[in-house]
């Protein structure tokens, strides 16, 4: 949710049914003024206000819940109250009122709404391919009638631009994904713009070591920067402007940021927050008035974390978002004159948060010294001790993570009387570059180990019942799923694979990843050079040692993992004598489902094979009592 300037008008993104609308509400009375709904099954993406009365927004296609929605390339303005609707950037044939531009293959994303011109936002623009080689421009953009005038150009192609105080070119970082070999890895160099607009090469992490990326500029002009050796975690800090050198204010040798908590003004950065098991946020200007008013906030709310969704231009009326564990969040308005904050909604409001389940972070030793952390999700009412437990690793494995936070599917399980293990093994996001390279080539091998030690850790530890533990995942999830068992027979008592990845060569052929140059030198670093080597790390040719129950299901149009691995893994199990007790190929879906219909039946089918095989057992309680 996201206030208006003025603070008259409340702007929020609600999904309907997989696709999601804009709503305006009135601040006062939370009544509705308008609703913005795009057609063809278009979801409204990010949105801002660029003025008191409009909004900005662009369009996205969604591809699955396990993948990234792509954008359409579109952009549209509003006023809040409906008028003045405008296609700005769009694509196809343009109507004889519409005054926006038409775009082929170029994207826009938004770099500053500019408080003080209520008629222009800067906007970065990448070009796929440039006559001047370099692929982003930076322009001033009309909300009006999308035009457009030029501020500056990126140095070279693939590159992100970042403003100084004076929302003048200054930064821009830029990236490849292929080493000096030809092999895919990823690397950035740091450029500065002069006064007479030539380019200057601050870093390069190629010939440093140090990834230098510029994050943006404080409200007083300070450059905001993250900085790592490209082995461990990332430092945040400030950029000199006179040397380009980097001060660090803050790092934390297990955790990247993951996040920054940003003042009223949303450009000071008021504390940096770490996630290795539950939240932690360490404050770096303390002395800020919003950081007094954070910490306040943050102590009305404990156990839960606090966070500044948005906030009028003279900073008195602050949208607060609040969400836990077991809470998936309420918004609040705090009114600074008034010193109160007064309740605005809830999130999934049907849900009562002291009825969910509790949320344990752990930290574990894998079998050759790796500390590794994950989640532990307990029942209501239960013991915590012997408990009938699903192994849930998540999907990517490059970069992804399991996070602290209200998981629907695991508070789901949960109120069935499952426990849920998520540990956040080698490959995952948040613990620096080094331990995200640790996966490639190791997904069959060193992944594998950590989920299988992480299984074992919960059972010596008296959380699980040895006999009572299945696994489950969607995307790299999925092939956890099926692969895990084949590494140790007789762990899992049953093996849920959803939207997986069973067939390297599958993946190496028919995914959309495969469809790019950087795409192939990534699978071939993750799955293997060789067809050999893919070949060894694939599921479908451990048939014979997935003896378990097994249930597939998988989108018909996934992209992602195309429904042929789905399809190969089932044949495979069948060859060797175990069919799958259940398949859905689901019509329409694509990398994770969204409709209401193929959620309820993919849940129900799910909650039904867990409860066969190790459900029936646990006693959590009577969940139709209150509490």
């Amino acid at each position: 949710m996201k206030i208006s300037p003025d603070g008259e008008y409340l702007a929020m993104t609600v999904d309907r049914e997989g696709q999601d609308v804009l709503t305006v509400l009135r601040t006062k009375d939370l009544g509705v003024v308008n609703v913005n709904q795009l057609p063809n099954e278009k979801s409204v993406g990010s949105f801002y206000w660029v003025s008191a009365n409009r909004l900005m927004f662009n369009s996205i296609r969604k591809v699955g819940r396990y993948a990234q929605p792509f954008g359409t390339g579109e952009w549209y303005g509003v006023n809040a109250d409906g008028s003045q609707p405008r296609p700005l950037v769009f694509r196809g044939t343009r109507g004889a009122t519409e005054r926006g531009k038409q775009v082929g293959n170029e994207s826009f994303s938004l770099l500053d709404t500019l408080k003080d011109d209520p008629d222009n936002v800067i906007m970065s623009v990448n070009y796929p391919r440039s006559s001047e080689g370099a692929g982003t421009e930076v322009v001033l953009f009309d909300v009006i009638s999308a035009r457009r005038k030029s501020l500056g150009r990126a140095p070279r192609e693939n590159c992100s631009i970042a403003l100084d105080h004076d929302k003048s070119v200054r930064y821009a970082v830029c990236y490849d994904d292929e080493d000096a070999e030809g092999n895919f890895d990823t690397h950035n160099e740091l450029y500065e713009r002069q006064a007479d607009g030539s380019w200057t090469l601050l870093n390069s992490s190629k010939s440093s070591g140090k990834r230098l990326s510029v994050l943006g500029t404080s409200g007083d002009g300070r450059i905001y920067a993250t900085e790592s050796d490209g082995k461990g975690t990332e430092a945040f800090g400030i950029i000199d402007p006179a040397t380009g050198g980097f001060k660090r204010l803050f790092h934390d040798p297990v955790s990247d940021p993951s996040g920054y908590v940003v003042a009223t003004d949303n450009e000071t950065i008021l504390g940096v927050i770490t996630m290795p098991g539950a939240p932690r946020v360490t404050m770096v200007e303390e002395s800020h008035p919003d950081a007094e008013l954070y910490a306040s906030l943050a102590a009305s709310f404990p156990g839960r974390f606090v966070d500044f969704s948005s906030a009028t231009r003279d900073g008195n009326q602050v949208i607060v978002s609040v969400y836990s564990d077991s809470d998936p969040g309420e918004l609040y308005l705090y009114d600074r004159e008034a010193g109160k904050a007064r309740f605005l909604m809830r999130n999934r409001s049907w849900l009562d948060p002291s009825r969910m389940a509790s949320v344990k972070s752990f930290a574990m030793k894998s079998r050759d010294g790796l500390t590794l952390y994950g989640y532990l999700t307990i029942p209501k009412g239960s013991d915590g001790r012997d408990m009938p437990m699903i192994v849930n690793p998540h999907g990517g494995p490059m970069g992804p993570r399991d996070s602290w936070g209200f998981n629907s599917e695991a508070q789901m399980f949960a109120s069935r009387g499952y426990a849920v293990l998520q540990v956040n093994f080698r490959g995952s996001g948040g613990f620096g570059k080094g331990f995200e390279d640790m996966a490639y080539g190791q997904w069959d091998t060193g992944i594998m180990n950590d989920i299988l030690d992480a299984t074992h850790w919960a059972i010596n530890e008296g959380y699980a019942d040895k006999d009572r533990i299945c696994i489950y995942g969607a995307s790299f999830g999925g092939y956890a799923s099926m692969m895990a068992p084949a590494r140790e027979p007789g762990l899992y008592s049953c093996a849920f694979g959803y939207v997986g990845a069973y067939d390297a060569e599958i993946q190496m052929t028919k995914s959309d990843t495969s469809d790019r140059e950087g795409g192939r030198r990534y699978l071939y670093r993750a799955l293997g050079a060789t067809k050999e080597e893919r070949s060894a790390m694939s599921p479908v040719n451990h048939a014979d040692k997935i003896t378990l129950p097994v249930y597939l299901a998988a989108g018909a149009r996934d992209a992602r993992c195309p429904p042929e691995n789905t399809e190969a893994m089932s044949a495979a199990l069948t060859a060797a004598g175990n069919p799958p007790e259940g398949m859905i190929i689901q019509s329409g879906e694509m990398h994770g489902f969204y409709k209401e219909e193929n959620n309820l039946r993919l849940y129900t089918e799910m909650l039904a094979f867990f409860d066969r095989h190790i459900g029936g057992k646990s006693n959590v309680g009577d969940p139709a009592a209150s509490e």
